[in-house]
């Protein structure tokens, strides 16, 4: 694998191990229980959806400084596994950056649910909040929210972060490269990069249109690519 990877070119070289990119371990906890409802961090919206964002985190990024937070103790902990990237969310767009949000719901996941989708988002907490906010405005019920994006995210390739973070002048252009190679489907203008402070990527963000394709990202695509970017690693 090493001599085959020498001879090809950059970035083809960086799909040698694309097993590497998800997740390393997965543990299900003994148990895992509903959560209280988070409290709402906007005011509801009710507005037409206009297309969705599957929302990808890094979670060696976010987790490099939640290692020793119970808050996050699945996720960060390692007790649970080693997570590379993880679904954030599945969210509604809406035009002009006005989305739906906190849409009346009658229904909570059940643990049947939180447990099923667990080793694609390790948090408890976090699929609450995302049914909460965002899947309330797109299904009357859990499960088929969850499902939908667990399905979308399982689609996805991804490269060897840890061989792309390791890449002579690392910038935005060549993150989205090495994900188009990986997903032949996608173009660089369907895909969003976050970056946090100093440039450390924290998100990648696949837009879909309203019939859950993959579309251009509405409002531009994140950062110039020419933008510098990092990659935390815990491997």
């Amino acid at each position: 694998m090493k001599l085959l990877t020498r001879l090809l070119p950059w970035p083809l070289a960086l799909l040698a191990s694309p097993a590497l990119a998800q997740g390393w371990q997965c543990q299900l906890p003994p148990q895992i229980s509903v959560p209280a409802l988070p409290e709402p961090d906007a005011p509801p919206r009710i507005v037409p959806t206009s297309g969705y964002t599957l929302a990808i985190s890094w979670s060696p990024e976010f987790c490099r400084t939640r290692k020793d937070d119970p808050r996050h103790a699945t996720q960060c902990s390692g007790k649970y596994g080693r997570f590379g990237f993880v679904l954030h969310g599945l969210w509604p767009d809406g035009k002009g950056g006005k989305y739906p949000q906190y849409c009346p719901m009658r229904r909570l996941p059940d643990a049947q649910v939180l447990r099923r989708n667990f080793c694609t988002t390790p948090s408890a907490d976090l699929m609450l909040h995302e049914w909460a906010k965002h899947g309330t405005c797109m299904s009357r019920d859990p499960a088929a929210y969850f499902d939908k994006g667990r399905a979308l995210f399982q689609a996805m390739q991804f490269p060897d972060m840890a061989r792309l973070s390791r890449s002579d002048g690392l910038d935005a252009g060549k993150v989205r490269q090495a994900m188009i190679i990986a997903n032949p489907r996608l173009k660089p203008d369907m895909i969003r990069l976050l970056l946090g402070r100093d440039g450390w990527l924290r998100e990648i963000h696949v837009c879909h249109s309203i019939r859950m394709k993959p579309a251009r990202c509405p409002g531009g695509n994140g950062p110039a690519d020419t933008m510098p970017v990092k990659i935390w690693r815990s491997f």
